[in-house]
């Protein structure tokens, strides 16, 4: 009992020491009630992507499945949330979902709506982009964190399956 009593203690310690820094934040999930720690995924690599459901971009989604999906067991997270800051998302969070679901069979996860700049932009956004040094300006623009907290910015422009994106992936992988 005692083993067991020191292992579950040893875990809870490990997790909220390994989960400072940009991932300590929560977000709710997307139409949904549940909230949950980012710090589920300390360790591994994160892509944050702010999307948006009618945006010429919007085709990305595409691109950021097929990258999970292949790069997923290697340890590759990417963390969707819709944003409506620049006025191409929907208001219902359940278009959003069933938009990801039927139109581009997303299954990597996806957060609520969220304010992603500005003075209210959410917590998770406003460390990003103090330690990027980049505001998003527009959707999609990508956040790539490191297994060590390191960020690299891309612009909406920079694709999923860019060479660029997908190097600097396989590299912190």
């Amino acid at each position: 009992m005692k083993h067991i009593l020191l292992t579950v203690i040893l875990f809870f310690a490990t997790e909220s020491f390994a989960c400072s820094g940009i991932l300590d934040s929560s977000l709710r999930v997307l139409d949904s009630d549940d909230e949950q720690s980012l710090c589920k995924y300390s360790g591994n690599v994160v892509l944050v992507v702010n999307v948006a459901s009618k945006c010429g971009y919007t085709p990305q989604y595409a691109g950021l499945q097929r990258l999970y999906s292949k790069y997923k067991e290697d340890g590759l997270v990417i963390i969707g949330i819709p944003s409506r800051d620049f006025f191409q998302e929907y208001s219902e969070e359940s278009k959003v979902a069933e938009f990801c679901s039927t139109e581009y069979g997303v299954d990597f996860p996806m957060f609520a709506t969220a304010k992603v700049s500005g003075k209210k932009a959410h917590p998770l956004y406003k460390k990003l982009i103090a330690a990027s040094g980049k505001e998003p300006n527009w959707n999609f623009n990508k956040y790539l964190i490191d297994r060590d907290g390191q960020v690299q910015h891309y612009k909406s422009s920079v694709t999923p399956e860019s060479e660029r994106l997908v190097t600097a992936i396989q590299a912190v992988l």
